[in-house]
């Protein structure tokens, strides 16, 4: 049965954010907001929860998982970029975007897609969080919460609970986070390529 915790979205609850994160380096899965929608986090190392995530959104070996960093340094020792990429990631980050670009070997390659040997990475402006990666101390491996068969991801944290009580360990709830999944660029070829329109404005790489 997962676990409940109400958090403030702009003033999250240390005690509560280290609650959470003790179940993550126990190798938990969770649900948590950010600032596009909710999304399912695990540690990068936690291969259960990798399998756990690919179950409950009936995902193939060809999906991007994104490494969701605190900021811009974590982020650059996951992936390789040249200057002019990290000219327009500096000046869109944080935000409700992700960026996909060539990992390094900081990612296991069981996270990179399996050809491209890329990864998906991102930045997010969400309190909740933000507390929770500085906590924690390393990236969220992590997925929007998006159920097989379904338009629209879960926007509601009691009916996560109830629809997931069994599949996840926790869920972080801190009021609405939207309903649009970021949007993705893929900047494996130095070249911008709009490759979803979500929450975040893609004009600027058009």
């Amino acid at each position: 049965m997962a676990k409940y915790f109400d958090v403030h979205p702009e003033n999250p609850q240390p005690r509560t954010i280290r609650k959470v994160v003790d179940i993550v380096r126990a190798d938990g899965l969770i649900v948590y907001p950010t600032d596009s929608c909710f999304a399912l986090g695990c540690r990068p190392g936690n291969q259960d929860g990798v399998d756990r995530i690919r179950s409950i959104r009936a995902l193939d070996d060809r999906h991007h998982f994104t490494l969701v960093c605190q900021d811009f340094a974590q982020l650059g020792q996951l992936v390789h970029i040249n200057n002019a990429v990290f000219r327009a990631i500096k000046a869109s980050t944080p935000g409700s975007y992700t960026f996909i670009l060539p990992a390094t070997r900081e990612v296991p390659r069981r996270l990179q897609h399996p050809k491209k040997k890329t990864v998906g990475v991102r930045i997010p402006d969400h309190a909740t969080t933000q507390a929770l990666l500085a906590e924690l101390g390393e990236p969220l491996l992590s997925s929007t919460l998006l159920l097989p068969d379904e338009e629209e991801p879960l926007t509601q944290g009691w009916e996560i609970k109830e629809r997931l009580d069994h599949a996840v360990d926790a869920v972080i709830d801190s009021g609405d986070c939207g309903t649009r999944p970021t949007t993705v660029i893929d900047f494996s070829q130095d070249e911008a390529e709009v490759v979803r329109h979500g929450a975040g404005d893609p004009a600027r790489f058009e």
